[in-house]
């Protein structure tokens, strides 16, 4: 079985058909930059163009950078315009999509519910997060295998400033920091994760996650086994299209 997957974050928005019997994108994916400023409209343009290029024209399940309630309604958004907040993406996005059934859930809870089911969470029991780094910090957490949704850890607060204003890889870009020096910040993140949640298992995901071999061994004094996500910078997308199928 097939759905299409979109993932929208701060900096691209990507999507493909995705194999939901291998947990896998099922074509090459196609990203677009996402606009700057990233309001409903551009950023509706923006799915519209990825699902267009694939002449997809089934159920799409779509991930959003901010708190999302019921499937629809936006609540929060960090990283992107504030226009969106109390918006009804689903109703904006099936109607830049002609139509089609939408599903939109947060990005985070996305890949994590990916990871959970297809990637390094797989039957894992007890206290799960899976912390997703990139234009900001994205947080899934579950319990016994069920996700405790739009946690937004994130905005935790960390040396008196957002988490994610001193530990997303986007700082460790802005910030020309080496792979020890970012991964100091994101012990000291981890710690305090940790300390509020006591988790056994935390899964690192986004695009650093592919070098996981540059950080990861720099991150020391966390009890709970670390890991990086399987599925990668994937797992959104996924998600997403595991989220759409659900309600098929």
């Amino acid at each position: 079985m097939q759905i299409f997957g979109v993932d929208i974050g701060g900096s691209g928005i990507k999507g493909a058909p995705v194999d939901l019997d291998r947990g896998d994108l099922a074509q090459e994916r196609h990203k677009v930059l996402t606009p700057h400023p990233a309001t409903p409209d551009a950023v509706a343009d923006g799915v519209r163009e990825v699902v267009g290029h694939f002449g997809w024209t089934g159920p799409v399940g779509l991930t959003f950078p901010g708190v999302v309630t019921g499937g629809a309604l936006i609540r929060t958004a960090a990283n992107v315009d504030k226009s969106w907040v109390d918006k009804d993406a689903r109703a904006l996005f099936a109607e830049r999509l002609g139509g089609l059934p939408v599903t939109v859930v947060n990005d985070a809870d996305a890949a994590g519910v990916a990871e959970m089911h297809f990637g390094a969470g797989r039957g894992r029991r007890g206290t799960v997060v899976v912390l997703t780094f990139g234009t900001g910090i994205g947080s899934a957490v579950f319990v016994d295998g069920t996700l405790v949704p739009n946690t937004e850890l994130g905005h935790l607060e960390l040396d008196g400033h957002e988490a994610e204003k001193r530990a997303s890889s986007k700082v460790k870009e802005d910030r020309d920091l080496t792979w020890e020096q970012w991964a100091h910040r994101v012990q000291r993140y981890l710690a305090h994760v940790e300390m509020l949640f006591s988790p056994e298992l935390f899964i690192i995901g986004g695009g650093v996650s592919r070098k996981a071999h540059k950080f990861l061994p720099h991150i020391e004094g966390i009890e709970a086994e670390i890991v990086p996500a399987q599925l990668q910078n994937n797992a959104g997308i996924v998600g997403a299209a595991m989220r759409a199928a659900e309600r098929e």
